[in-house]
């Protein structure tokens, strides 16, 4: 049986050295079982895994080894692993693999010790840790960056909803969000992001602004919160709502429409789903004039919302056409997947509201933002404390590839 080799590196990192010890390794035809490198503050840590070849003697390998990393100034550990131990390690390949992203304003050591202690009483070992987010300088009094680190965890669990749970309670207690996905093709491939308008894409309910125009703010207000709790039933909401703002004068939809908040991130998220060639939906429960407006301003490529009835240039308190609820909006991305030519795992579909639930959860990466808790309770994934830019994190996107 040929000899198995931990090789462990470590020491200042410069140019050059995972060239010298792999230099010495090829000259004795030695084969690479595994390998990776970590680079943080300048220091090296380099791991390799080998086989040596049957005629060759460890022992000149090895002292060539240690005398080359001595001369470079690095520190070697060398392990003699056992077949036994290596074929182990072989047959958990192919088992199910997570991501768990942590996401924060700042990141804390107290942050890292939670999440990474509730993996571990769970039995999922941590393979590697990447920080997605930029780095940050302590002298510069610029705008704060929010921090972003990831884990590649591997292990298998009886009750996935039980880490979700303490996932969530950890979220509320530290003002953190914590994504729990699976590591499959489609979370490298997503291609499609549907998103619901009010309160998600910018930052108001427009029903409440036209209604605070008109003077019955309060009334309208009350029942679009309790719509998004999920209390009421969305069509007799809306229709309840709609009826209330009977009479206003038509030109109230360009004022509102003119000073639409974007949520914070919208923008810089949407530029970077452009670029990358994803196409970008708005599934809305609200209204098409304002839809329409965000999709010039933005470059989206899909509105699909409520069309209100306008007769003698004020609104008759209804809309034309089937009123898009909750069940709606599943069909209409379903529909826009087919479209798309595109699995619905490849989907990312993002929404506050109890009426995107169904939305939610036929998507690949369903995502709660800053919802109500039945809400949160109900998607797989929600981001509480940062922006709408914080998804390109969940895909996977470094800061340093991203535009803004």
């Amino acid at each position: 049986m040929r000899e198995i080799i931990l090789i462990h590196a470590t020491g200042e990192d410069r140019p050059g050295i995972t060239s010298i010890l792999t230099g010495i390794l090829a000259a004795c035809g030695v084969d690479i079982l595994d390998i990776g490198q970590v680079v943080i503050h300048d220091h090296l840590t380099l791991g390799m895994l080998v086989a040596l070849p049957d005629e060759a003697q460890s022992a000149p390998v090895l002292k060539d080894l240690l005398f080359k990393a001595h001369e470079a100034g690095i520190t070697l550990k060398l392990t003699p692993v056992s077949p036994a131990d290596y074929e182990t390690w072989v047959g958990v390949q192919g088992k199910p693999r997570h991501i768990v992203t942590l996401l924060a304003r700042q990141m804390e050591a107290a942050h890292l010790s939670r999440v990474t202690g509730t993996l571990a009483r769970h039995g999922l070992n941590i393979d590697i840790i990447n920080r997605l987010s930029g780095r940050v300088s302590l002298a510069d009094g610029g705008p704060a960056r929010p921090a972003c680190v990831e884990f590649s965890v591997r292990g298998s669990t009886a009750d996935w909803a039980a880490i979700r749970r303490e996932f969530m309670d950890i979220s509320s207690e530290m003002g953190v969000d914590i994504a729990l996905q699976e590591d499959n093709v489609f979370r490298r491939n997503r291609r499609l992001v549907a998103f619901d308008m009010d309160s998600t894409l910018i930052q108001v309910e427009v029903i409440d602004e036209l209604a605070k125009r008109f003077g019955v703010g309060d009334e309208v207000s009350a029942i679009t919160s309790g719509a998004m709790r999920g209390e009421f039933d969305f069509k007799e909401s809306l229709r309840r709502r709609l009826a209330l703002l009977k009479g206003l004068d038509a030109g109230v939809l360009e004022d509102v429409a003119a000073t639409l908040p974007l949520t914070e991130g919208a923008q810089r998220l949407i530029t970077n789903l452009k670029r990358l060639g994803f196409k970008i939906a708005i599934i809305s429960g609200g209204f098409t004039y304002f839809g329409e407006r965000l999709k010039k301003r933005l470059g989206i490529d899909y509105v699909f919302a409520n069309r209100l009835e306008v007769k003698d240039g004020k609104l008759t308190g209804k809309v034309t056409g089937a009123i898009v609820d909750g069940a709606r909006k599943a069909e209409l991305l379903r529909r826009l997947a087919d479209k798309e030519g595109i699995d619905l795992q490849q989907v990312i579909a993002v929404g506050d509201g109890a009426n995107d639930l169904p939305m939610l959860g036929i998507a690949g990466l369903g995502i709660a933002f800053h919802a109500k808790p039945k809400v949160k309770e109900g998607a797989r994934q929600s981001i509480s404390t940062l922006g709408l830019d914080s998804i390109l994190y969940l895909i996977g996107f470094r800061e340093r590839e991203t535009l803004g």
